[in-house]
């Protein structure tokens, strides 16, 4: 492959793609990234359907062997930032990379764990791998395909996310059952030697654009321990209450670390984030719009207690049930984000927000006695909204930034997915305790199983109503969006005539 060509003062020039690479460089480059995604995505939905398995095997008891999962949600919410920072001053093929192979290494560690103790210390490792490339998937697709194919190439990324949650429940029980629970991990790492050979021949180098940039290490640490803290705090009020103790003296650090954060970074010449990013009206409205979404999202995770619990569905057709989101979202992503190349995001997102409400409405009406088929016709504009919405929106997030800020504006976009899914599984679920509490009329329970139909009924209800109720926020969002662009538009037409 040929070196980056030379500027006029002999150093590299900002690497173009379109320019400068065969397309064949620029689809196998994306290959590989989706690669990564695919496989941190399946890592995670397979290991949440492993726990019970593990506890078992590994002789633990279930509060010790939800550190696996809490290990690696921690240290990847704690880094996003930070990694996609590096990203920007180092490049984002070095630092891909390296997350990748520290990945794919993590993940055979994981596999050859001999104790639950290891199996925790190796997943927080695999974390760190896992943040280093997620952190700078999406920053990196946007600068190798063009801005015609940006929303085509980002759509692509969203069928990714879709097609490895849909697969993980069913192909994590079948690993489980039939060759044991260590080859959850270990399948990664052939995948992992595949990504990264596609990785080191066919990506170009993406070096920085801005040179002599400096770290903010007190703004880098602050940040992780920000992070940190709400995400720990907001998973132990979900157990504990957010009453208890420690429950709000992490989130209270959490707070005080935001405050010292904008602080700090408002005085420092090179920040971890350009406060100037957030001046753009449509990048804070997109980014807002997508932490609603993820927060709404986060409803799906009460769904198996009413197919199970209220109407006695087995697990294994509740895990096929449950794959019809996420096989709706990976079909309708990519035309999504080819659409948004041709007519523009703001009108998509919008219609995408719509569909989702209406599915979410559609759902708050499942009573006991619906059938599979209705089941599936209800969630199945839940997945078409979120599919259509989600690469639209995305591309129009990375679309307005400077190209030497697309690794930060990347994390802040994963990180938008991390907050939302940290905020809203105890914000829902206080919601479907508070509905299914005002049937049973008794204190609130952990064990749903104990709980009558109805009242598991009447909690979805309310909680897709609440969640429907929610994204009426988005769309004001998104329509205020939409009018900001348009003038926009409007004012430079007028300037060029």
């Amino acid at each position: 492959m040929s070196s980056p060509p030379k500027n006029t003062a002999g150093q590299a020039a900002p690497f173009a793609p379109s320019l400068h690479e065969p397309p064949k460089y620029t689809f196998l480059s994306m290959i590989g990234v989706n690669m990564m995604v695919f496989m941190a995505t399946l890592d995670m939905s397979i290991v949440n359907v492993a726990l019970p398995s593990l506890a078992k095997q590994l002789d633990t008891d279930f509060a010790t062997v939800q550190w696996v999962i809490l290990s690696y949600v921690l240290v990847v919410a704690s880094l996003l930032l930070l990694v996609s920072r590096l990203g920007d001053m180092r490049g984002k093929k070095q630092i891909f990379s390296l997350g990748l192979g520290l990945f794919t290494l993590a993940s055979l560690l994981c596999g050859l764990a001999p104790s639950v103790g290891w199996l925790i210390f190796f997943r927080a490792l695999q974390g760190v791998g896992a943040a280093m490339s997620q952190a700078l998937g999406i920053a990196i697709v946007t600068e190798l395909a063009p801005p015609s194919r940006r929303g085509r190439a980002i759509g692509l990324i969203g069928a990714t996310v879709a097609m490895g949650l849909a697969l993980g429940p069913s192909l994590g029980g079948l690993i489980i059952e039939f060759i044991g629970w260590r080859w959850i991990f270990l399948i990664n790492v052939p995948l992992g030697i595949l990504a990264q050979w596609i990785i080191a021949k066919y990506m170009p180098a993406l070096p920085p654009r801005q040179g002599g940039q400096r770290f903010d290490i007190p703004g880098a640490i602050i940040a992780a321990l920000t992070l940190a803290a709400y995400s720990m705090g907001m998973t132990l009020g979900q157990k504990t209450g957010f009453s208890a103790p420690m429950s709000m003296s992490l989130l209270s650090l959490a707070a005080i670390g935001l405050v010292a954060f904008i602080l700090v970074e408002r005085r420092v010449q090179q920040p971890m984030i350009d406060m100037k990013l957030f001046r753009n009206p449509l990048f804070s409205m997109n980014l807002v719009m997508s932490l609603l979404v993820f927060i709404s999202l986060s409803a799906g995770f009460i769904m198996p207690f009413f197919l199970q619990y209220a109407q006695g569905r087995p697990p294994s057709e509740v895990g096929l049930l449950m794959m019809a989101i996420p096989l709706s979202m990976g079909l309708v992503a990519p035309f999504a984000g080819a659409l948004s190349d041709r007519f523009g995001p703001r009108g998509l997102s919008l219609l995408g927000l719509l569909i989702l409400i209406s599915g979410c409405l559609a759902v708050s009406t499942l009573s006991l006695d619906t059938p599979w088929w209705g089941f599936v016709m209800r969630v199945l504009p839940v997945g078409l909204g979120v599919g259509l919405f989600q690469a639209p929106n995305n591309s129009a997030i990375m679309g307005a930034v400077p190209l030497e800020r697309l690794g930060v504006a990347s994390g802040l976009l994963n990180y938008s997915r991390v907050f939302g899914q940290t905020t809203g599984l105890p914000l829902i679920g206080s919601i479907f305790t508070l509905f299914v509490v005002s049937v049973t009329l008794e204190p609130v329970r952990t064990d749903f199983a104990a709980v009558s139909p109805e009242a598991l009924s009447a909690g979805i209800t309310g909680a897709y109503q609440f969640q429907a109720l929610l994204l009426l926020a988005a769309v004001g969002l998104g329509i205020a969006a939409w009018i900001i662009d348009h003038r926009r538009t409007r004012n430079k037409m007028s300037r060029h005539a």
